[in-house]
């Protein structure tokens, strides 16, 4: 989470876990699971995430700090405490894998307001600055981790989209970027179904593809579509999109002068070139579809093992 923000996830998450053969399949669909798992959470509805930096009076609850690599992970529930009251009022996770939260529990704390008016949710044009795009890759040759946990998130909805039907990518940055994943994890055959990139600020190829590639609002969560369109569109981080749809200069020294637009100079570094092909995170992919209620009835077996092979 950037500093000075939150989000609130309508779905339990965390403790307690109850084993998906003891609870059903009825009574896991009503917690948000659609696929059989091993365990599904119990825990609150509701919870907000925030910065850790943006914590404040709370202290770690040393029996609740177990983790894997000498961090804390939330295996046990909520770890911080109250400092002036002592009540178990959220949870800080900072292990090794791990995005570094702190998850408050709705039941314990209390929102009160600034005093401010609510401004207007920025308008889809964020999407198109510079600021906005998220590169692939690291300075160390590394794949970011927002581009592996994206990838993972989008092609759980190619999967349930589709069907677990073949997908052909269209050309250029989403085939070149994201081909080696989708080859993995979905099936390839005839009848492909066409797959392509449309937002704001690009035209919708024409003719259109069958399913679309579109951001998400970066506030709201909802996935952008051309207007009057009801066909099917697949949700990407904003982020990521948006290095799709507007890779833009990739030269610190951009052409002036004598060169005409769009043409880069050759006397620069060449950018970071990943170690190895981008591998979707399979934590993200296998959460977000068994969350989807289409995925009822698919065989995922072949899915999940591909997630499970990266």
């Amino acid at each position: 989470m950037d500093p000075s923000t939150y989000a609130v996830d309508p779905l339990p998450t965390g403790p307690p876990w109850r084993l998906w053969d003891e609870v059903g399949e009825d009574a896991a669909a009503r917690q948000g699971v659609y696929a059989p798992v091993y365990s599904v959470s119990f825990g609150a509805r509701d919870r907000i995430v925030i910065a850790p930096g943006d914590s404040r009076s709370m202290v770690l609850i040393p029996e609740k700090c177990e983790g894997y690599c000498r961090g804390v992970d939330g295996r046990t529930g909520p770890n911080l405490a109250c400092v002036g009251c002592g009540r178990a009022v959220a949870t800080r996770i900072d292990d090794c894998g791990s995005w570094q939260t702190v998850w408050l529990e709705p039941a314990a704390v209390v929102r009160h307001s600034s005093g401010l008016p609510a401004g207007p949710p920025p308008d889809w044009d964020v999407v198109e600055r510079v600021e906005h795009r998220v590169p692939p890759v690291e300075p160390d040759g590394s794949w970011n981790r927002r581009w592996e946990a994206a990838v993972g998130v989008v092609l759980a909805h190619l999967v349930a989209t589709t069907e677990d039907s073949p997908v052909t990518l269209s050309a250029g940055p989403v085939a070149e970027l994201l081909g080696h994943a989708v080859g993995r994890y979905l099936s390839t055959g005839p009848g492909a179904r066409t797959v392509g990139l449309a937002g704001p600020g690009i035209r919708t190829p024409r003719p259109r593809p069958d399913i679309l590639l579109v951001p998400r609002h970066p506030l709201t969560g909802t996935p952008w579509r051309p207007p009057g369109d009801e066909q099917a569109v697949v949700p990407l981080d904003s982020g990521v999109w948006a290095y799709l749809a507007h890779p833009g200069e990739t030269s610190p020294m951009p052409a002036t002068g004598v060169l005409p637009e769009g043409v880069l100079r050759d006397d620069y570094s060449l950018p970071p070139h990943p170690w190895y092909p981008l591998t979707p995170n399979h934590h993200a992919f296998e959460y977000t579809l068994v969350g989807l209620p289409a995925v009822r009835g698919l065989r995922l077996r072949r899915c999940r093992d591909a997630s499970r092979q990266t």
